[in-house]
């Protein structure tokens, strides 16, 4: 299935074929095996920014970012739920990388390294706190609709 994505820029139509190739492409993003595949992401905002956040714990690291400001690793991972220690430093670098998140090395005994958002990580905050907001107004339904079932 391919979902177009339609963006008028200057009188122009430029149409994507967006999540299909998102989708046939999650844990295929090596840049020598699949060029093609990125290319195709590039030029697509939504696949672009899900490659991004993607991931089942990138949104929630940013979020506990965004509700404390700076933490420290072991912060991160009392904040998180569930997540690994191998999970959570594979997350940050490639939060790092991907330029959503700062992280800053003291050099001080003991070593302390902290994380926090870059402006890139604080513009996306409006974006989840609308997919916080849609979330919850699922929740609601569920219960609704399974009251509604008992």
């Amino acid at each position: 299935m391919i979902v177009s994505y339609e963006k008028e820029i200057e009188n122009q139509v430029f149409s994507y074929f967006c999540l299909s190739q998102y989708f046939m492409s999650i844990g295929k993003l090596n840049m020598d095996d699949n060029r093609e595949v990125l290319e195709k992401i590039s030029a697509c905002p939504v696949a672009y920014a899900l490659n991004l956040i993607g991931g089942k714990w990138q949104l929630p690291i940013i979020w506990a970012l965004k509700q404390n400001v700076v933490l420290r690793y072991n912060e991160l991972k009392r904040k998180v739920s569930g997540i690994t220690n191998t999970m959570l430093s594979q997350s940050l670098k490639e939060l790092e990388a991907n330029g959503l998140i700062i992280r800053v090395q003291y050099m001080e005994i003991p070593p302390r390294v902290e994380y926090s958002l870059t402006e890139a990580g604080k513009s996306l905050l409006p974006v989840l706190d609308e997919l916080a907001k849609w979330g919850a107004e699922q929740m609601e339904r569920s219960v609704v609709v399974t009251d509604r079932l008992r």
